[in-house]
């Protein structure tokens, strides 16, 4: 993938952790749980017919209509946080649950159906646009009570989903037919309204703030997935590994100065998930940090190509809600106004001269 081309920077052996290369990580106990709990009701459903997508699936074969209860995940890679799939879960009614991607196996479906009662869990491996504009593949996710968007590279995301029919049923299953979707780190960071596309390869907080315009910081706008309370907002994954607050300021730069808008952005740390629910309340589950911000007023001193970031603004220029995880999400903030939350504190990112900074 062409995030590791760029020189000065060795990969260990385990595991990527830049931000258009995600590795699922599942727990090995969560591949053998009891997979029979689930049984299909012959009144109410009906056998649907595998995609060419498919590359498998557990549980029931049949169709079911459940209640659902709509809302966002967004997790930051890394471990998968359990209590943000059993979320999930308990709002999908125990219907189907889809994971989509365009890389890797199939070891969501038992991990996912191990946490809770749901019809089934199928994974759809969408690897071009023609797979993506598939009638079948279409039908499966619009026919879901909850989907899950996996690890990857995001550019393949928007290279093959973008302007597709899958791409019109993420935005269906979220806006009218209101059920759970989420995503980690690749799955994550298309989320927002504005998102970085990783279309050169992955940026570091240095390059970035060193040259916001540098050709690694592609970003765009408005385009792709349309989910409630990411208006005007950039998300961002892996926050703590490697350190990604200097370009998610950046990210934030960009937008106002490119787009004239009051830039917002989500930052989650790995073994890390904001749930956002139907009344905008981002609750934080997992063992990180979340990190919400929001832009402070005037825009950057500096932001133009081939010269470092200056945003000072008194060092108030970001201002940032910095919440712990747990596994209650008792911590909180209102996604309605930004400002009212719970269990975190307050804190200000700035730009000096080309140099991250943060103030309390």
């Amino acid at each position: 993938m062409n995030n590791f081309m760029k020189s000065g920077y060795a990969f260990a052996c385990t595991i990527f952790l830049l931000c258009a290369c995600e590795t699922d990580s599942i727990s090995p106990e969560n591949e053998n749980k009891n997979q029979s709990s689930i049984t299909e009701n012959p009144e109410k459903s009906s056998k649907r017919a595998r995609s060419s997508a498919s590359i498998g699936i557990v549980g029931s074969s049949a169709d079911v209509n459940t209640s659902t209860s709509g809302g966002t995940v967004l997790m930051g890679g890394g471990p998968d946080v359990d209590e943000a799939i059993q979320w999930m879960i308990n709002r999908s009614g125990g219907g189907d649950f889809v994971v989509i991607r365009a890389s890797g196996t199939d070891a969501y479906n038992s991990y996912i159906y191990g946490l809770g009662s749901v019809n089934s869990v199928e994974t759809l491996l969408i690897d071009s646009r023609v797979l993506a504009n598939d009638a079948g593949v279409e039908a499966t996710i619009r026919n879901a009570e909850a989907l899950f968007i996996a690890g990857g590279d995001q550019y393949d995301y928007v290279s093959y989903w973008k302007d597709t029919k899958v791409e019109g049923a993420i935005n269906y299953l979220r806006n009218s037919k209101k059920v759970p979707v989420g995503g980690t780190s690749a799955g994550c960071a298309i989320q927002g309204e504005a998102y970085f596309d990783a279309a050169n390869g992955t940026v570091y907080s240095d390059e970035a703030l060193d040259d916001p315009y540098n050709q690694y910081m592609s970003l765009q706008t408005g385009n792709f997935l349309d989910i409630p309370y990411l208006e005007n907002t950039i998300t961002d994954t892996h926050y703590n590994d490697p350190d990604r607050r200097g370009r998610h300021l950046t990210f934030l730069a960009r937008m106002n100065e490119d787009w004239g808008v009051n830039a917002k952005g989500i930052g989650v740390d790995e073994e890390t998930a904001v749930c956002i629910d139907a009344s905008g309340k981002a609750s934080v589950f997992g063992y990180g940090y979340a990190f919400f911000l929001r832009q402070n007023g005037l825009g950057p001193e500096r932001c133009e190509p081939n010269r470092s970031l200056d945003w000072y603004r008194g060092r108030q220029a970001v201002k940032v809600y910095r919440v712990r995880g747990n596994s209650s999400g008792s911590n909180y903030l209102w996604l309605t106004n930004w400002t009212s939350g719970a269990g975190g504190s307050w804190q200000y990112f700035y730009a000096d001269r080309g140099r991250f900074r943060f103030s309390n």
